[in-house]
């Protein structure tokens, strides 16, 4: 009889720990988006060069490995704000931009709302229907390392003088693609309990929303440029 006990609260236990991580995950994603959305304003108002968003993203990169070490210490929960804040922040840069163009707001508005579309309703159908994508992992992972090809072609190709317009498109396409992948695939190993930590899941929807406005901007903007 204890044994049949014990085996009934485990799965209760397992089905508490992960109800508990998509709270605090969905909480905590909230709450950066809010913060970077300040910083966003901040930073159009100060109007800083647009270096700054692309040092933003390189300093990222060593803010996501950092993180990834002390996810389980109480650095973490500051360090995820910090981190927030600075892509929020590298932002601005890129928002005036498209608000310089002709319809500018109705284009950051259009890739705002697809962004927020696309994001719920892929969470909405993994959380409702509990289907299991972790066997995107290799493909998400092999795509993520040919855009990172492409995206170092993007830099390297107009030094020669190579027109790169049409690729830019069919990289910004292919990033909107990828990054609703990720959506999937976190949405599910959360849902699922195959993440438990709260930080990193939450790290991992905010970057695919993040690059998911990004390259929507980009591509709402190309049709809409004059």
């Amino acid at each position: 009889m204890r044994n049949i006990d014990t085996m009934t609260a485990r799965p209760q236990e397992s089905i508490l720990a992960t109800n508990k991580v998509i709270r605090n995950t969905y909480m905590l994603l909230a709450m950066t988006l809010v913060f970077s959305a300040v910083t966003a304003g901040i930073s159009m108002a100060i109007n800083p060069p647009f270096i700054m968003y692309l040092g933003s993203i390189l300093v990222s990169f060593v803010m996501i490995f950092a993180l990834n070490r002390m996810q389980n210490s109480v650095w973490a929960l500051p360090m995820t704000f910090a981190f927030a804040g600075l892509m929020g922040f590298g932002l601005g840069p890129l928002l005036n931009h498209y608000l310089a163009m002709a319809n500018g707001g109705q284009i950051v508005m259009t890739a705002m709302g697809m962004t927020a579309a696309t994001f719920l309703g892929l969470s909405a159908y993994v959380l409702t229907s509990k289907k299991d994508f972790s066997f995107m992992g290799g493909f998400l992972a092999a795509g993520s390392m040919i855009l990172l090809i492409a995206m170092v072609a993007l830099f390297v190709l107009p030094l020669f003088g190579v027109d790169i317009g049409a690729m830019h498109l069919a990289f910004s396409a292919a990033v909107v693609l990828l990054m609703s992948g990720f959506i999937l695939y976190d949405t599910s190993n959360i849902v699922n309990g195959t993440y438990t930590n709260y930080i990193m899941a939450t790290v991992g929807l905010y970057l695919s929303i993040y690059n998911l406005f990004v390259h929507l901007l980009s591509l709402v903007g190309f049709l809409n440029d004059d």
